[in-house]
Parts: C-alpha cells; sequence; structure tokens
C-alpha cells in the first residue's frame, strides 16, 4: 500500500496510527501541503479534492488498476474491514459501545477538525480575520467539552472501554492540533487521561508527527 500523508496533517495522522496499530506494512509519501503540493496535478488525480490522507491499494488481480481511498473515515472502514485483527470497535456484539466509538470519532472529524485546517485559515485571512486560530481555539472548545462529557459515560483506559478504539485514534491527534492553537486543556481530564494511555503505545508513539521523514522544527 502507498500512503500520501503529511507529517501535522490530523487526519493523515488518524490513518497513519490505524496502519501501525493493525501493523500493516506501507510506503509513506509525504505531501508537502505548505509548499502546495496537493494541487500538483498528479496528486489532483489521485484526490481531486486536494486533500490527504490519500490510500492507494495494490491490485487483488493481475491486470486490474489500483483502487484509491481518501477521507480518513473511509480509509479506516476499510482497514478494518480488510485487517480486522487488532480492531478499531468493541466486539460485534456490544452494539452501542461500537455506536459510540463511531459518535466520538464523528464529534471530532466534523465537529472540530475542519475549524482548523490550513484553507479555511487562508480563507478567513482573505476575508478579513485577523486572527484564524481563534476560531480553531472556539471550535476546539466547544467540541472537546462535548467529547469530555461523552466520554464520561463510555471511557476505561481508553476513550470507550479498555482497548483502543477508533474514538482515540481520533483523539489523539485532536489534542494534538489543539495544543497548537493555544488551548488550555485542563478542563478535560478524562481526554487528558485517556491521551497520557494511548501514548503508552508503540503504535502510537510511532504515529507522532515529530517522528515521521518530513517533520520539521519549526513551521506555521
Amino acid at each position: 500500500m502507498i500512503f500520501y500523508d503529511y507529517w501535522r496533517s490530523s487526519s493523515a495522522w488518524r490513518v497513519r496510527l490505524a496502519l501501525h496499530l493493525k501493523g500493516i506494512s506501507f510506503e509513506r509519501r509525504p505531501v508537502n501541503l505548505l509548499a502546495d503540493e496537493q494541487h500538483a496535478p498528479e496528486f489532483q488525480a489521485l484526490n481531486p479534492q486536494g486533500q490527504v490522507p490519500v490510500l492507494v491499494i495494490p491490485p487483488e488481480a493481475p491486470g486490474a488498476r489500483p483502487q484509491v481511498l481518501a477521507q480518513s473515515m473511509a480509509i479506516l472502514a476499510y482497514l478494518e474491514e480488510r485487517f480486522p485483527t487488532p480492531p478499531l470497535l468493541p466486539p460485534p456484539d456490544a452494539l452501542v459501545a461500537r455506536a459510540r466509538a463511531r459518535q466520538l470519532a464523528e464529534m471530532i472529524n466534523s465537529g472540530i477538525q475542519p475549524f482548523q485546517n490550513l484553507s479555511l485559515f487562508a480563507w478567513l485571512r482573505g476575508a478579513g480575520v485577523a486572527d484564524p486560530s481563534a476560531v480553531a481555539r472556539e471550535f476546539n472548545a466547544r467540541g472537546l467539552a462535548a467529547v469530555e462529557k461523552l466520554a464520561g459515560e463510555t471511557a476505561g483506559k481508553f476513550l470507550v472501554g479498555d482497548a483502543p478504539t477508533i474514538a482515540d485514534v481520533y483523539l489523539t491527534p485532536q489534542l494534538y492540533g489543539a495544543r497548537r492553537f493555544g488551548l488550555d486543556l485542563t478542563p478535560y481530564p478524562t481526554l487528558l487521561r485517556v491521551e497520557a494511555a494511548a501514548a503508552a503505545l508503540p503504535a502510537f508513539a510511532a504515529a507522532r508527527p515529530e517522528r515521521q521523514t518530513d517533520a520539521v522544527s519549526t513551521a506555521p
């Protein structure tokens, strides 16, 4: 598999986490979003939205074409179905817990992360917003407060029970992003406790942005 990634993209980080958690071999190809490499014709041919992550799946039969997937939720669903062990969801008979894990992930995916995208920041600056980071802080605070409240009903060692799930795969990159924009995370003790438990796992350590080959120490 070929994985198109940017070291500090929270959406791509989710897929890195899943790949490492499941022990899947992949070739990582960095896409420098700050250099607009996502707008290059060859990358646009893979994903017309010009976004990471993108996963290219080798052909399963001779003469077949590779398949291309974008969007972290779709990629994670594919990986979970093709490589079910270890799982990213609670057991099949725990229907509510499985739905909760998806709910928490989606609260982050659609309710927080889109408000801190580079493309949104560029649009806000063009519209005269002096500090787009304030927008990111506000929506991180709102969204994480809701996740913290719901996690109080589901959390064990991790967000949903005592094993990492898709919810934790979404949480860790989001807390990193919240810190980047200067949000005080002390109001979210459950989330911080879960983050610490996840950080102790080798897969979470391997997926950290600073461990990626394209990481830079100082970037806007």
